[in-house]
């Protein structure tokens, strides 16, 4: 998914203190996408809170959305540098194009992983069948020494594991006994969870990865903390357990994303992720130009052929971090 917000949000967390709470809970904001069919999805990531948890920088989440009323995903060819985009539905359809050649198709509990590295553009549809669109795109920073790898696409469907009050699908890194056979450039966990109502989920974590806990259906207690539908819970490292408990009367669903903490400062504009301004306007420049940086994407059918960049803001585009312990 692009990040098409008609002003992007260029955020500086270096100056601000770190929580004081054992569990920090971000509050979702509501962003109109742009495109021909604009929709709005509620976004996590990035905060002036946090920008990111482990390479986590960016979580967009959204529907249940009907369809009919909204005409659902029609996202025209758009670039990404410097991440991954790991898209991950809960109910729908939507079809991938990009210009690696790759045409496949996001569905429920499964993961589609592209590394836009160097440079990279694709599209996202929703399918014709699809009446009710629901779930999550996120993005993952690539470190330094990686940001510049090939264009890559995975797809993995992770099986379903049963844990005592849960089911639990990886989809990428280790948890519960299961592990992703997809590879990651810095130590990640993503998984979905389900909890059984009246249940308490007690999870071994790797205590030197910062844990979020986004919540999709129902409600969860985690650590003693209420989330609501679209919270997102923060957790720092340290801890080796992870305590979920739903105290409702139905299952509660949340996704699971984790990874040792992310030191390097990045700059995320639009659809890029870089060092400086500088790049980022030669990223943006090159896309503007239809330079081969990105390649083309073959196949898509949309009211528009590709979709140009905003205008950079005025100031220079200054480097964001995580608070500082």
């Amino acid at each position: 998914m692009s990040n098409v917000e008609a002003d992007p949000a260029e955020l500086v967390c270096g100056d601000l203190p770190a929580p004081a709470r054992s569990v920090t809970v971000l509050t979702p904001r509501d962003v109109p996408l742009g495109g021909p069919r604009a929709m709005r999805v509620r976004r996590t990531l990035p905060q002036r809170q946090r920008s990111l948890i482990g390479a986590w920088c960016f979580a967009d989440h959204y529907g249940p959305e009907d369809v009919a009323a909204t005409d659902g995903m029609d996202v025209a060819p758009h670039p990404h540098t410097g991440l991954q985009t790991a898209s991950w539905l809960f109910t729908g359809e939507v079809e991938h194009r990009d210009s690696l050649g790759t045409h496949a198709f996001v569905r429920p509990g499964e993961l589609n992983l592209m590394t836009g590295g160097h440079g990279i553009a694709h599209s996202e549809v929703s399918t014709p069948d699809t009446t009710t669109l629901h779930g999550v795109q996120l993005w993952i920073a690539l470190p330094d020494e990686h940001r510049h790898t090939a264009r890559d696409f995975r797809h993995y469907a992770p099986p379903v594991v049963e844990v005592p009050g849960a089911t639990v699908r990886v989809f990428l890194g280790s948890l519960a006994g299961s592990t992703s056979p997809v590879p990651t450039f810095t130590p990640l966990l993503g998984a979905e969870l389900t909890v059984a109502p009246g249940a308490r989920l007690e999870l071994d974590v790797d205590p030197a990865f910062e844990h979020g806990v986004l919540q999709d259906t129902g409600g969860v207690t985690v650590a003693g903390t209420k989330l609501t539908s679209g919270d997102l819970a923060y957790l720092a490292p340290g801890a080796a357990g992870l305590e979920l408990v739903n105290d409702g009367t139905g299952p509660a669903r949340v996704l699971l994303l984790g990874g040792t903490p992310f030191t390097e400062e990045i700059v995320m504009w639009w659809n890029f992720v870089g060092r400086t301004h500088d790049e980022i306007a030669a990223y943006r420049e090159a896309w503007q130009a239809g330079s081969d940086q990105f390649g083309r994407v073959e196949g898509y059918q949309g009211a528009v052929s590709w979709l140009p960049a905003p205008e950079l803001p005025h100031a220079r585009i200054k480097p964001r971090r995580n608070p500082t312990a």
